[in-house]
């Protein structure tokens, strides 16, 4: 009996909320309809589209015509300091906006969801972590920091560490220089503004090690190329890289 009235206060509680408050997605509009939904509905998230093109096998670039994995020219002419780096999917579409909405709008709420989309689609990938020892986020200057609120890295780590039962190492890989945004430049530009502002401030707690680099967004690759080179000079023995999207 008294299981039957607190689950009939429940719902009408939330039939309640739905009459006077109601929560539309902010990606189709639609109503928020079930309780462990927020800010994006369940078709959106179930909507996003993965990467179906093939890609280079060491920097993980998608080819726009081939169909077979391939090391690309740039990799072949050059080999990164990362082993391999892998996408979800291309920043289009809804993975975009939501990308832009965890960024820009603050809410942290969909960070876990676009580490968990990271998880469906490239948790069996064992390129990227047979044998990893940590997870490190790109970080971000702590004065951009400050005004975001967040690192949208570090939270996308952080819940990747929790699904793969692995570590996060933060404050380690640091950002010495508050540079532009990547966004605002040109390809050639990046790499100047990337170069020289990371820094391993305690070596000790990578070397040796397998690391997964995490970040949002893959362009130009001009970060994630940087990040790699300081930790491998650092004394990291393998550097891996994940991203939710790639433009």
């Amino acid at each position: 009996m008294t299981y039957s009235f607190h689950k009939d206060i429940s719902t009408f509680l939330k039939l309640a909320e739905l009459i006077f408050f109601p929560s539309f997605c902010q990606i189709c509009s639609s109503l928020l309809e079930f309780p462990h939904e927020k800010i994006v509905c369940n078709s959106c998230w179930e909507s996003l589209k993965v990467r179906m093109a093939a890609y280079c096998l060491c920097c993980g670039r998608f080819f726009e015509s081939s169909t077979e994995p391939h090391l690309c020219g740039l990799c072949l002419h050059k080999i990164p300091h990362f082993s391999c780096h892998r996408s979800c999917g291309r920043y289009e579409g809804k993975l975009k906006d939501i990308i832009l909405l965890f960024k820009y709008r603050k809410l942290h709420i969909l960070g876990k969801g676009l580490a968990q989309f990271a998880y469906q689609t490239l948790g069996n990938e064992e390129a990227i972590w047979w044998g990893i020892d940590a997870i490190i986020p790109v970080p971000l200057h702590p004065k951009r920091k400050k005004q975001r609120g967040f690192n949208q890295a570090q939270i996308i780590a952080r819940e990747l560490a929790r699904l793969k039962k692995t570590v996060v190492i933060e404050r380690v890989l640091i950002k010495l220089k508050n540079v532009p945004p990547q966004t605002s430049l040109a390809a050639e530009e990046r790499k100047k503004n990337v170069k020289g502002i990371y820094k391993v401030s305690k070596p000790e707690q990578i070397k040796g090690k397998i690391v997964l680099l995490v970040d949002d967004v893959f362009t130009t690759g001009s970060t994630i190329y940087e990040c790699s080179s300081v930790l491998r000079k650092a004394g990291a023995k393998d550097v891996r890289a994940l991203t939710i999207a790639q433009a």
